[in-house]
């Protein structure tokens, strides 16, 4: 049977210093575990709730949640694998996307039992003495070992001053909570590890690093991200949710399993193993992969009832049972006629982001009216007679005129 120790490492990067973990657990106490969070954007995907996973698995083995809401940080813009100089963002937009943050972090962390904390509340108390002070831990050359920072110097592209007091204003967050552990994804441990040092320049016994892996998304390459569009939205529907996991490369379906189900380090090595010799088949494990997620964000029995849908859309070719509806008055009919176009109809109906993607879709055959596919990009309808008629992008997606 796997020690705690054990339990709470799996699916995890790294723990630094090695060891650390299972030295912390021996106090016998209660553990401050620490994940800060900058709301720089408002959507949460399956890639932000593996670390979110991680503290609700500390949680639930009765350990207190610290979620740290970076107000004053996230008008910075952590730099981690940045390109150039982040814009800093409004205190109006930080308290808004904080806000969604939060509502949907509740459909993984126990929110209620957490300690929820802005670093608003110290870092904007810090004044120049205090500034300074923090910035003395620290060196330029130090600084410049972080490889966003290294080659963004090496190509001559500007680094704010603002960006290197990032980190350690991020270590300050874990004086200032009394930090045990910190959680982040392997794109923090730089700054993860200057919390330590930031802990001991104030006289505290220095935090664990526990850091997990980034997903990737669903292309199977790339990390997972909407501005990529290979990712899976906390607040997607069930079945969107189902269907988008359903695509994923074999490869990931372990993967998947152990980062967004933090299933038990025996149960991975048996799934690996099962999928390696191929006494487990992919499809089987795959379904019950997106069953497991599903369920996990929708409530048990969501998975099932999404599994049924997609194999009535998919296998059985027909239509889900429950198909968004749009007035064919608010389609934009051509100039002088009671026309549209379907690459209009698309856009207009939220099926494409744009007319131009619309056509792109119907230039690659991912567009269907009525099951039938639509070859002609500039093919003209009447408006009127589109009422009752289905329009599909893909596989998952679907309009019923009205």
């Amino acid at each position: 049977m796997a020690s705690d120790a054990d339990r709470l490492a799996s699916g995890t990067d790294d723990v630094i210093p090695a060891g650390g973990l299972e030295e912390k657990l021996a106090l016998g106490r209660p553990l401050r575990v620490k994940l800060g969070v900058d709301p720089s954007r408002p959507d949460l995907t399956l890639g932000h709730a593996v670390v979110l996973g991680k503290l609700r698995q500390f949680q639930d083995e009765g350990h207190h949640a610290v979620l740290i809401i970076g107000d004053f940080t996230a008008r910075i813009g952590d730099p981690s694998g940045a390109s150039e100089t982040r814009p800093m963002l409004s205190e109006a937009e930080v308290s808004e996307n904080a806000r969604t943050y939060l509502e949907q972090a509740g459909a993984v962390i126990d929110v209620g039992s957490a300690e929820i904390r802005g670093n608003a509340e110290w870092l904007g108390k810090l004044d120049m003495e205090g500034l300074i002070r923090l910035a003395s831990g620290a060196t330029v050359a130090q600084m410049l070992e972080r490889e966003d920072f290294r080659e963004r110097f090496r190509g001559g592209r500007p680094i704010s001053v603002v960006e290197l007091l990032y980190p350690l204003m991020q270590g300050y967050d874990s004086v200032a909570v009394r930090a045990d552990i910190e959680l982040g994804g392997t794109d923090q441990t730089f700054n993860l590890l200057m919390g330590r040092d930031v802990q001991r320049a104030h006289g505290q016994e220095p935090q664990v690093i526990v850091t997990v892996p980034l997903l990737e998304g669903l292309d199977g390459e790339r990390k997972m991200s909407k501005s990529l569009a290979n990712y899976v939205g906390l607040t997607e529907s069930a079945d969107e949710m189902f269907g988008k996991l359903m695509s994923i490369p074999d490869p990931l379906i372990a993967r998947y399993e152990l980062l967004c189900l933090h299933i038990d380090p025996a149960e991975h090595e048996r799934i690996v193993s099962g999928l390696g010799d191929g006494s487990i088949h992919p499809n089987d494990e795959k379904r019950k992969m997106a069953r497991g997620v599903v369920d996990r964000y929708h409530g048990a029995g969501a998975g099932q009832d999404a599994e049924a849908t997609f194999d009535r859309v998919h296998r059985d070719r027909s239509l889900p049972t429950e198909v968004p509806e749009f007035p064919i008055a608010e389609l934009p009919s051509k100039e002088g006629s009671d026309q549209v176009s379907v690459a209009h109809a698309l856009a207009a109906s939220g099926l494409a982001p744009s007319t131009s993607e619309a056509r792109r879709s119907i230039a690659g055959g991912g567009v269907r009216l009525d099951g039938e596919v639509v070859r002609d990009v500039e093919l003209m309808l009447e408006t009127g007679a589109l009422r009752g008629h289905v329009l599909q992008v893909g596989r998952r997606r679907f309009v019923r005129f009205v």
